[in-house]
């Protein structure tokens, strides 16, 4: 149907197959440009491509996966960390109803990951058991911070990250801890 796909690095090459990297599409549906805005044009459309924002991954049958957005990555000590990988797997605990994760500043890591816990009614839960729960995770991969709190959402449903990060981010973390 005149569709391509592509896989890249930040450095624009290809991705090898079963790495991550963001998700490039051209044909005939993409966009021309943003409406009166040539700015957020070229930051997304380079010689026909769209770059979508999606950070993907393609299997050995071709199928390409969905791994989170680019903005959400998560970059501490090197490593990059998926947000959604780490939501998916907090959600399969018994007393969480809702979770959201979130990159935080860091001096030495440049960023944590902080999990945004939202417990289900009448459960209870402390921050060692989640650390516990998260110990089947790789250890670049656990939660550095656990935040007991609401998750919001939009009205279809998206997780609100850009309020998380501006809630809990940098001095209003310190702020929140001291809340209680």
């Amino acid at each position: 149907y005149g569709w391509e796909t592509k896989i890249i690095q930040e450095n624009g090459d290809l991705v090898s197959q079963g790495e991550v990297g963001e998700l490039a599409v051209k044909g005939p549906g993409v966009m021309v440009c943003y409406y009166r805005n040539q700015e957020a044009t070229d930051a997304v459309l380079h010689d026909g491509w769209l770059y979508t924002g999606d950070m993907a991954m393609q299997d050995e049958d071709g199928f390409i996966f969905l791994v989170d957005r680019k903005k959400d990555v998560i970059i501490s000590g090197g490593e990059n960390i998926y947000p959604v990988q780490i939501e998916n797997f907090l959600r399969t605990h018994s007393s969480i109803k809702d979770v959201a994760v979130i990159g935080l500043p860091d001096r030495r890591l440049g960023e944590i990951s902080a999990a945004i816990i939202e417990l289900k009614p009448d459960q209870t839960c402390t921050e060692d058991e989640i650390m516990e729960f998260c110990n089947e995770l790789p250890r670049y991969k656990r939660p550095r911070k656990i935040i007991f709190a609401s998750v919001p959402r939009n009205p279809t449903g998206k997780i609100e990250k850009p309020v998380l990060r501006e809630r809990y981010g940098g001095a209003n973390l310190v702020a929140a801890q001291n809340k209680g």
